[in-house]
Protein backbone atom coordinates (compact mmCIF):
# COMPACT_ATOMS: atom_id res chain seq x y z
CA UNK A 1 0.00 0.00 0.00
CA UNK A 2 2.64 2.35 0.89
CA UNK A 3 4.76 1.33 -2.56
CA UNK A 4 1.85 2.30 -4.20
CA UNK A 5 0.94 5.86 -2.83
CA UNK A 6 4.73 6.30 -3.03
CA UNK A 7 3.89 5.74 -7.07
CA UNK A 8 0.54 8.63 -6.83
CA UNK A 9 2.43 11.42 -7.47
CA UNK A 10 5.01 10.16 -10.50
CA UNK A 11 2.44 8.91 -12.18
CA UNK A 12 0.19 12.30 -11.53
CA UNK A 13 3.36 13.91 -13.24
CA UNK A 14 3.53 11.27 -16.29
CA UNK A 15 0.01 11.91 -17.13
CA UNK A 16 -0.05 15.26 -17.07
CA UNK A 17 2.94 15.59 -19.72
CA UNK A 18 1.33 13.08 -21.90
CA UNK A 19 -1.85 15.15 -21.88
CA UNK A 20 0.24 18.18 -22.81
CA UNK A 21 1.98 16.13 -25.87
CA UNK A 22 -1.64 14.91 -27.16
CA UNK A 23 -3.84 17.75 -26.86
CA UNK A 24 -1.72 21.36 -25.90
CA UNK A 25 -1.36 22.94 -29.57
CA UNK A 26 2.10 23.94 -28.37
CA UNK A 27 3.39 20.41 -28.31
CA UNK A 28 2.29 20.17 -31.69
CA UNK A 29 4.14 23.43 -33.35
CA UNK A 30 7.79 23.31 -34.84
CA UNK A 31 8.49 26.93 -33.79
CA UNK A 32 11.60 27.25 -31.39
CA UNK A 33 9.18 29.13 -29.29
CA UNK A 34 6.73 26.32 -28.98
CA UNK A 35 10.00 23.66 -28.59
CA UNK A 36 11.39 25.78 -25.80
CA UNK A 37 7.81 25.48 -23.46
CA UNK A 38 7.83 21.63 -24.33
CA UNK A 39 11.44 20.73 -23.22
CA UNK A 40 10.64 23.31 -19.94
CA UNK A 41 7.82 20.79 -19.33
CA UNK A 42 9.26 18.00 -19.71
CA UNK A 43 12.35 18.99 -18.24
CA UNK A 44 9.95 19.91 -14.97
CA UNK A 45 8.33 16.51 -14.80
CA UNK A 46 11.99 14.89 -15.25
CA UNK A 47 13.29 17.04 -12.21
CA UNK A 48 10.07 15.93 -10.72
CA UNK A 49 10.34 13.10 -10.82
CA UNK A 50 14.35 12.43 -9.97
CA UNK A 51 13.48 14.58 -6.86
CA UNK A 52 11.06 11.95 -6.14
CA UNK A 53 12.70 8.89 -6.33
CA UNK A 54 15.65 10.70 -4.18
CA UNK A 55 13.33 10.85 -1.32
CA UNK A 56 11.96 7.80 -1.35
CA UNK A 57 15.48 5.98 -0.84
CA UNK A 58 16.70 8.41 1.55
CA UNK A 59 13.29 7.38 3.32
CA UNK A 60 14.16 3.95 2.86
CA UNK A 61 17.61 4.39 4.23
CA UNK A 62 16.85 6.01 7.25
CA UNK A 63 14.27 2.87 8.09
CA UNK A 64 16.93 0.42 7.33
CA UNK A 65 19.54 2.63 9.96
CA UNK A 66 16.51 2.46 12.26
CA UNK A 67 15.87 -1.22 11.67
CA UNK A 68 19.84 -1.95 12.00
CA UNK A 69 20.37 0.06 15.42
CA UNK A 70 17.56 -2.12 16.87
CA UNK A 71 19.23 -5.48 15.81
CA UNK A 72 22.51 -4.27 17.13
CA UNK A 73 20.91 -2.82 20.21
CA UNK A 74 19.34 -5.93 20.75
CA UNK A 75 22.75 -7.95 20.30
CA UNK A 76 24.52 -6.11 22.20
CA UNK A 77 22.53 -5.39 24.82
CA UNK A 78 23.54 -2.22 27.71
CA UNK A 79 25.83 -4.08 30.07
CA UNK A 80 25.13 -3.58 34.05
CA UNK A 81 27.52 -0.95 35.61
CA UNK A 82 28.96 -3.82 38.24
CA UNK A 83 28.97 -7.54 37.80
CA UNK A 84 29.84 -9.68 41.07
CA UNK A 85 32.30 -7.14 42.14
CA UNK A 86 33.29 -5.84 39.05
CA UNK A 87 33.39 -2.56 37.40
CA UNK A 88 32.22 -2.66 33.45
CA UNK A 89 32.36 -0.33 30.65
CA UNK A 90 32.03 -1.04 26.73
CA UNK A 91 30.63 0.87 23.96
CA UNK A 92 31.89 1.14 20.29
CA UNK A 93 32.70 2.96 17.26
CA UNK A 94 31.87 2.47 13.83
CA UNK A 95 34.20 3.16 10.83
CA UNK A 96 31.12 4.25 8.83
CA UNK A 97 29.22 7.29 9.59
CA UNK A 98 25.78 6.93 10.03
CA UNK A 99 26.58 2.97 10.39
CA UNK A 100 25.98 0.89 13.99
CA UNK A 101 25.89 -2.68 12.22
CA UNK A 102 28.83 -4.62 12.41
CA UNK A 103 30.36 -7.62 13.81
CA UNK A 104 32.18 -7.11 16.68
CA UNK A 105 30.38 -8.54 19.90
CA UNK A 106 30.80 -8.63 23.82
CA UNK A 107 28.75 -9.77 26.83
CA UNK A 108 30.39 -10.21 30.85
CA UNK A 109 28.11 -12.38 32.96
CA UNK A 110 28.09 -13.96 36.34
CA UNK A 111 28.09 -17.44 36.78
CA UNK A 112 28.50 -19.91 39.64
CA UNK A 113 32.22 -20.53 37.73
CA UNK A 114 33.37 -17.03 38.16
CA UNK A 115 32.69 -14.05 36.10
CA UNK A 116 33.18 -14.94 32.29
CA UNK A 117 33.68 -12.80 29.09
CA UNK A 118 33.54 -12.60 25.44
CA UNK A 119 35.11 -10.64 23.19
CA UNK A 120 35.11 -11.07 19.69
CA UNK A 121 35.10 -9.59 15.49
CA UNK A 122 33.57 -11.96 12.90
CA UNK A 123 35.06 -10.69 9.83
CA UNK A 124 33.09 -8.34 7.58
CA UNK A 125 30.95 -5.68 8.04
CA UNK A 126 26.76 -5.54 7.42
CA UNK A 127 23.78 -7.91 8.52
CA UNK A 128 25.56 -10.99 7.53
CA UNK A 129 28.15 -10.19 10.08
CA UNK A 130 25.38 -9.31 12.45
CA UNK A 131 23.92 -12.53 11.72
CA UNK A 132 27.08 -14.54 12.76
CA UNK A 133 28.12 -12.36 15.80
CA UNK A 134 24.39 -13.31 17.18
CA UNK A 135 24.85 -16.74 16.32
CA UNK A 136 28.34 -16.65 18.77
CA UNK A 137 26.92 -14.65 21.29
CA UNK A 138 23.78 -16.20 21.88
CA UNK A 139 25.37 -19.70 22.42
CA UNK A 140 27.77 -17.63 24.70
CA UNK A 141 25.10 -16.66 27.13
CA UNK A 142 23.72 -20.36 26.98
CA UNK A 143 26.79 -22.03 27.52
CA UNK A 144 28.42 -20.13 30.39
CA UNK A 145 25.67 -21.42 32.94
CA UNK A 146 26.06 -25.09 31.21
CA UNK A 147 29.67 -25.71 31.06
CA UNK A 148 31.61 -25.61 33.82
CA UNK A 149 35.23 -25.88 31.99
CA UNK A 150 35.66 -22.60 29.34
CA UNK A 151 37.28 -25.34 26.35
CA UNK A 152 33.78 -26.38 26.39
CA UNK A 153 32.18 -23.13 26.29
CA UNK A 154 34.82 -22.31 23.27
CA UNK A 155 33.60 -25.68 22.01
CA UNK A 156 29.99 -24.63 22.11
CA UNK A 157 30.79 -21.38 20.13
CA UNK A 158 32.56 -23.46 17.63
CA UNK A 159 29.77 -25.42 16.73
CA UNK A 160 27.32 -23.12 16.58
CA UNK A 161 28.81 -21.09 14.05
CA UNK A 162 29.45 -23.85 11.86
CA UNK A 163 25.76 -24.34 12.36
CA UNK A 164 25.32 -21.23 11.30
CA UNK A 165 27.22 -21.33 8.22
CA UNK A 166 25.83 -24.46 7.03
CA UNK A 167 24.08 -24.45 3.48
CA UNK A 168 26.50 -21.24 2.37
CA UNK A 169 28.62 -22.33 -0.22
CA UNK A 170 31.99 -24.01 0.29
CA UNK A 171 34.00 -21.12 -0.72
CA UNK A 172 31.94 -18.34 1.51
CA UNK A 173 32.30 -21.16 4.22
CA UNK A 174 36.06 -21.10 3.95
CA UNK A 175 36.43 -17.72 4.15
CA UNK A 176 34.33 -16.76 7.15
CA UNK A 177 36.03 -16.55 10.39
CA UNK A 178 35.51 -15.01 14.28
CA UNK A 179 38.00 -14.10 16.42
CA UNK A 180 37.24 -14.71 20.12
CA UNK A 181 38.52 -14.29 23.09
CA UNK A 182 37.22 -15.86 26.53
CA UNK A 183 38.18 -15.00 30.21
CA UNK A 184 37.35 -16.89 33.29
CA UNK A 185 37.43 -14.15 36.10
CA UNK A 186 36.93 -16.25 39.71
CA UNK A 187 35.91 -15.13 42.92
CA UNK A 188 39.77 -15.11 44.38
CA UNK A 189 40.11 -12.56 41.17
CA UNK A 190 42.24 -15.63 38.79
CA UNK A 191 42.47 -14.99 35.25
CA UNK A 192 41.65 -17.71 32.77
CA UNK A 193 41.87 -17.67 29.26
CA UNK A 194 40.94 -19.21 25.75
CA UNK A 195 42.13 -16.81 22.17
CA UNK A 196 41.00 -17.86 19.10
CA UNK A 197 42.79 -14.95 16.96
CA UNK A 198 41.64 -11.91 18.95
CA UNK A 199 44.05 -9.45 20.45
CA UNK A 200 45.28 -10.03 24.09
CA UNK A 201 43.84 -7.78 26.80
CA UNK A 202 46.24 -5.57 28.67
CA UNK A 203 46.27 -5.25 31.80
CA UNK A 204 45.73 -2.17 33.62
CA UNK A 205 47.95 -1.56 37.41
CA UNK A 206 49.12 1.97 39.13
CA UNK A 207 52.47 1.18 37.27
CA UNK A 208 50.86 0.81 33.60
CA UNK A 209 49.60 -1.50 31.11
CA UNK A 210 50.82 -5.12 29.85
CA UNK A 211 49.33 -7.36 27.67
CA UNK A 212 47.88 -9.93 29.81
CA UNK A 213 49.70 -12.58 27.85
CA UNK A 214 52.15 -12.99 24.91
CA UNK A 215 51.78 -16.47 24.23
CA UNK A 216 50.19 -17.18 20.09
CA UNK A 217 46.48 -17.59 19.70
CA UNK A 218 44.59 -20.40 18.64
CA UNK A 219 43.35 -19.88 15.18
CA UNK A 220 40.00 -17.96 14.88
CA UNK A 221 37.11 -20.07 14.78
CA UNK A 222 36.09 -21.08 11.55
CA UNK A 223 38.44 -22.19 9.39
CA UNK A 224 40.07 -24.71 11.37
CA UNK A 225 38.84 -27.26 13.95
CA UNK A 226 39.75 -26.63 17.43
CA UNK A 227 41.37 -29.38 19.62
CA UNK A 228 40.06 -31.73 21.28
CA UNK A 229 41.52 -31.07 24.54
CA UNK A 230 41.29 -27.44 25.48
CA UNK A 231 42.73 -26.38 29.05
CA UNK A 232 41.85 -22.85 29.96
CA UNK A 233 45.23 -21.01 30.60
CA UNK A 234 45.87 -19.38 33.86
CA UNK A 235 47.10 -15.81 33.77
CA UNK A 236 47.94 -14.32 37.15
CA UNK A 237 45.22 -12.41 39.73
CA UNK A 238 43.39 -9.33 38.95
CA UNK A 239 43.22 -7.76 42.22
CA UNK A 240 41.75 -5.24 43.57
CA UNK A 241 41.74 -2.08 41.96
CA UNK A 242 43.16 -3.37 38.46
CA UNK A 243 41.52 -3.76 35.37
CA UNK A 244 41.40 -5.45 31.87
CA UNK A 245 41.02 -3.71 28.94
CA UNK A 246 39.47 -5.73 26.01
CA UNK A 247 39.68 -4.77 22.74
CA UNK A 248 39.30 -5.38 18.68
CA UNK A 249 41.71 -5.28 16.19
CA UNK A 250 40.61 -1.78 15.23
CA UNK A 251 41.84 0.04 17.83
CA UNK A 252 45.63 -0.70 17.42
CA UNK A 253 45.18 -1.13 14.13
CA UNK A 254 44.18 2.83 13.39
CA UNK A 255 45.78 4.70 11.48
CA UNK A 256 47.14 8.58 11.58
CA UNK A 257 47.55 10.43 8.21
CA UNK A 258 51.08 10.02 8.29
CA UNK A 259 50.60 5.64 8.47
CA UNK A 260 51.37 5.70 12.13
CA UNK A 261 49.60 3.33 14.28
CA UNK A 262 47.70 4.23 17.27
CA UNK A 263 49.63 3.80 20.20
CA UNK A 264 47.11 2.31 22.55
CA UNK A 265 49.69 0.66 24.92
CA UNK A 266 51.28 4.24 25.64
CA UNK A 267 47.49 5.35 26.04
CA UNK A 268 46.68 2.98 28.52
CA UNK A 269 49.63 3.18 30.36
CA UNK A 270 49.06 7.13 30.82
CA UNK A 271 45.64 6.63 31.94
CA UNK A 272 47.22 3.96 34.60
CA UNK A 273 49.99 6.10 35.64
CA UNK A 274 47.11 9.07 35.89
CA UNK A 275 44.88 6.71 38.25
CA UNK A 276 42.18 6.91 35.68
CA UNK A 277 41.46 3.04 36.34
CA UNK A 278 37.42 3.72 36.68
CA UNK A 279 35.91 2.04 33.78
CA UNK A 280 33.91 5.10 31.73
CA UNK A 281 37.36 6.99 32.48
CA UNK A 282 39.28 4.34 30.64
CA UNK A 283 36.55 4.34 27.39
CA UNK A 284 36.50 8.22 27.06
CA UNK A 285 40.65 8.40 27.42
CA UNK A 286 40.72 5.95 24.66
CA UNK A 287 37.81 6.69 22.67
CA UNK A 288 39.00 11.31 22.58
CA UNK A 289 42.76 10.03 21.40
CA UNK A 290 41.84 7.37 19.06
CA UNK A 291 39.37 10.22 17.18
CA UNK A 292 42.10 12.72 17.39
CA UNK A 293 44.45 10.26 16.27
CA UNK A 294 42.37 9.20 13.15
CA UNK A 295 41.13 13.50 12.69
CA UNK A 296 37.52 11.53 13.53
CA UNK A 297 37.50 8.95 10.69
CA UNK A 298 38.59 5.62 12.13
CA UNK A 299 39.07 2.39 9.31
CA UNK A 300 37.49 -0.21 10.85
CA UNK A 301 35.07 -0.63 14.15
CA UNK A 302 35.83 -0.48 17.23
CA UNK A 303 34.56 -2.15 20.25
CA UNK A 304 36.24 -1.83 23.82
CA UNK A 305 35.48 -3.27 27.02
CA UNK A 306 37.08 -1.78 30.39
CA UNK A 307 36.39 -4.50 33.54
CA UNK A 308 38.35 -2.63 37.31
CA UNK A 309 38.43 -5.35 40.36
CA UNK A 310 36.15 -3.49 43.10
CA UNK A 311 36.22 -6.23 45.53
CA UNK A 312 37.94 -5.04 47.86
CA UNK A 313 34.63 -3.95 49.63
CA UNK A 314 33.37 -7.09 51.47
CA UNK A 315 30.01 -7.98 50.50
CA UNK A 316 27.06 -10.59 51.35
CA UNK A 317 28.06 -14.23 50.02
CA UNK A 318 26.03 -15.17 46.65
CA UNK A 319 25.26 -11.41 45.76
CA UNK A 320 24.70 -10.17 42.25
CA UNK A 321 24.24 -6.85 40.72
CA UNK A 322 21.18 -6.80 38.40
CA UNK A 323 20.74 -2.61 37.40
CA UNK A 324 21.55 -2.32 34.32
CA UNK A 325 22.20 0.88 32.90
CA UNK A 326 23.32 1.65 29.09
CA UNK A 327 27.11 2.67 28.49
CA UNK A 328 26.54 6.35 26.60
CA UNK A 329 28.65 6.19 23.41
CA UNK A 330 31.47 8.62 23.38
Amino acid sequence: MIRIRALGLPTVWGAMAITYNLTCPLARQSSLGARIVTSAVFFAVGTGLVLHVCRLLLRELKQARRVARAAQSALLRPLPPRVDGLGVAAAQLSAERGSSVGGDLYEVIATEHGVRVVMGDVRGHGLEALGTAAAVLGSFREAVHDEPELGRVLHRLDRALARHLRGRPRIEQAEEFVTVLLLEIGTDGAVRALNCGHPWPYRLRETGAEPLARAEPLPPLGPFPLPADLPAVRHGELRPGEALFLFTDGAEDARDGHGRFFPLADVLTEAARDGTLAPQAVLGTVFRRLLRHTSGNPPDDVALLTLLNERDVERPSGARETAHATTPHP
